[in-house]
């Protein structure tokens, strides 16, 4: 039966999908086949171990018995009556604070109070703070005053030179007026020295003062002036020179002026150029006769070149007597100055004994100046290393400057103590050229007064040789005028760039106003102005 009846619903199918009412109807079309997903393998769960078994613990010893303490020896107390003065002046202290106890807050006078501690304890550091900071002002105070001291000091002593120097300028266009038969001018310059206060020259201006009076027909107050010398310095190397010449002023006196005076100098000085050419030698008693007596400057120091020139003993042996003082002091420093112009072994020897003998400050320092002038650098040396007198052992290291002595002078610093002789030194090695050793005062010197002294030179030096260390050198300087000068040095080498590179690191207010100040002023530098108005434009 199941047979037949599934064979009865196909038919039945089949005749309604035969159907033309069923072909009407639109097939559903087939969904997509759905991609089957690949199966995850199955992770292997590990499999662990089992636990080992803990070990047995094992079993504690038995505790040591501890013996019994050892009873202390019986002693005694020490004496404490030595402390007595001391619990004494404790006692005393606490009298003075006060009771200890408790206070209105927290504790009392001992212990902390409203201001964290009690009121008299808290006034004894307020006053032992008061006295440390009175101490430390009073030291300030002396600090400062010594520097005053030792600035004014300073700047005495820069005033003696700077007067001694106004002086010799005057004294020395004195002798170029005599030489150029400017005599109005010359009585002048003369006067000057005789005025000055504590002048040291007094006796040669007022010899040369009445030569060109009696030049000037004026042998009425040339006299007052050669008399005046006589009476004031009966001692001076110029009174020969002095008596002579008023002889020749009391001769001339009341006469006119005459031309033939100055044709007979003329002459003589042609006569004296002939000379040099022909026979020195044959001119020896007239040249020594016009040394000994009262001819112009011009004509006794061609007269003095003229025995310079000569190889003969006569001549060698007046040009020595002059240089060793056989004349006025003009004459003998101009004789000393031909000795060092021509500066062979024994002229070098003559002047050392001259040196030796002299206690004349003025000949002594002409005698450095011939030593630099003849390349005498050992007996320099020896001079700056021994010489008593400061300012002659100053002239001396001065001296060694031109003479190109870079590292004596830097071994002779480094030995110096004296501030002054110091400074020298550092003035030498600026004109010797020696930047790197000024670098080295300026990086590693105590000293402020000496660091500012060799940035001041370092300054005035090439801004190849020396910017860039002037900049190094204010980044790492502490003291604001040590700053100061190095500010300066930069300006004076119109080193725009160095200057605006540390005024742009710069946070003192003050030091950088004085830069821009100084910047202010270099305006034909680009970086300069650039850097103006870099300012103007924030």
């Amino acid at each position: 039966m199941s047979v037949v009846k599934n064979v009865g619903r196909a038919l039945i199918m089949s005749a309604i999908l035969s159907s033309p009412a069923f072909a009407q109807v639109p097939r559903v079309p087939e969904a997509p086949m759905v991609p089957v997903v690949p199966r995850v393998p199955e992770v292997p769960m590990p499999v662990f171990p089992p636990m080992p078994m803990m070990p047995m613990m094992p079993v504690m010893p038995a505790m040591p018995v501890i013996p019994p303490m050892p009873m202390l020896p019986d002693f005694e107390l020490p004496d404490l009556s030595a402390l007595e003065p001391m619990l004494a002046d404790l006692d005393s202290m606490l009298t003075r604070i006060g009771p200890i106890g408790p206070g209105p807050v927290g504790f009392g006078p001992i212990g902390p109070g409203p201001m964290g501690f009690g009121p008299k304890i808290a006034g004894a550091f307020d006053e032992q703070r008061s006295r440390d900071d009175e101490q430390r002002q009073r030291e300030d105070e002396a600090r400062q005053r010594a520097d005053e001291e030792k600035q004014r000091a300073e700047e005495a002593k820069q005033r003696e030179a700077e007067r001694r120097q106004r002086i010799d300028e005057s004294y020395l266009r004195g002798q170029e007026s005599l030489e150029r038969r400017a005599w109005a001018r010359a009585a002048d310059s003369f006067t000057r020295v005789i005025e000055a206060e504590n002048s040291t020259r007094v006796d040669a201006a007022l010899y040369w003062k009445a030569y060109a009076l009696d030049k000037l027909n004026q042998q009425a107050d040339a006299l007052v002036a050669v008399q005046d010398l006589i009476k004031r310095y009966p001692q001076s190397r110029w009174i020969a020179d002095a008596k002579a010449l008023e002889l020749q002023v009391r001769q001339n006196a009341g006469q006119s002026p005459r031309p033939q005076d100055q044709s007979d100098e003329e002459l003589k000085l042609l006569a004296i150029q002939g000379l040099q050419q022909a026979d020195p030698e044959q001119a020896v008693p007239m040249l020594e006769k016009i040394l000994q007596g009262t001819a112009s400057p011009e004509l006794k120091a061609r007269a003095l070149f003229v025995l310079a020139q000569s190889n003969s003993p006569r001549a060698r042996q007046v040009l020595t007597a002059v240089a060793k003082g056989g004349s006025n002091p003009d004459v003998q420093r101009r004789a000393i100055q031909y000795l060092g112009q021509h500066g062979s072994s024994e002229n070098r020897a003559i002047l050392a004994e001259i040196y030796a003998s002299t206690s004349d400050v003025d000949i002594k320092r002409a005698i450095l100046r011939s030593f630099m002038v003849s390349g005498d650098k050992a007996r320099m040396l020896s001079l700056a290393a021994t010489e008593k007198n400061p300012d002659l052992r100053q002239e001396a290291v001065r001296q060694l400057g031109p003479m190109g002595a870079r590292e004596e002078l830097w071994q002779m610093y480094q030995k110096e103590s004296s501030v002054d002789v110091k400074r020298q030194i550092l003035g030498a090695l600026f004109v010797s050229g020696d930047s790197a050793h000024l670098i080295d005062v300026a990086n590693t010197e105590q000293n402020v007064d000496l660091r500012r002294r060799a940035i001041q030179h370092l300054g005035t030096m090439g801004r190849t040789s020396t910017g860039e260390a002037l900049v190094g050198i204010y980044a790492k300087e502490k003291d604001v005028d040590v700053k100061r000068s190095v500010i300066n040095g930069l300006f004076v080498q119109n080193n725009a760039e160095s200057l605006v590179a540390i005024a742009r690191k710069e946070t003192d207010p003050a030091l950088k106003r004085e830069m821009v100040s100084k910047l202010s002023l270099m305006t034909k530098s680009k970086v300069a102005m650039d850097y103006l108005m870099e300012i103007l434009n924030k």
